[in-house]
């Protein structure tokens, strides 16, 4: 099994910034793919950005130019910088790593989600 541990969520002001951060351990062989997903009240969830194992970097239109992912291969470890921050950003953001946990079976995993509200 893999686990997910989030933080950094929070309450912040428009315009304002935070950084999410998701640490995976547990029986991991290789990770292919590191990401955030997010769910507002009402809403279906949907993906934020993700960052895969060769490097490619993927945004929701909405965050792109203001939202940061990035990933520490060594500590399995993905962030989630969000600048310029709007209330629409507010959600329940949630970490996916998707991996191996041996040389044949992956699986996606999910974390237990953070919220992160933006007032006006």
């Amino acid at each position: 099994q893999v686990q997910l541990v989030e933080s950094g969520g929070g309450l912040v002001q428009a315009g304002g910034s935070l950084r999410l951060s998701c640490v995976a351990s547990g029986s991991i062989f290789r990770i292919i793919a590191m990401g955030w997903y997010r769910q507002a009240p009402g809403k279906q969830r949907e993906l934020v950005a993700t960052h895969n194992a060769g490097g490619g970097i993927n945004y929701v239109d909405s965050v792109r130019g203001r939202f940061t992912i990035s990933r520490d291969n060594a500590k399995n470890t993905v962030y989630l910088q969000m600048n310029s921050l709007r209330p629409e950003d507010t959600a329940v953001y949630y970490c996916n790593t998707r991996a191996y946990s041996d040389y044949k079976t992956w699986s996606d995993y999910w974390g237990q989600g953070t919220q992160v509200t933006v007032s006006s």
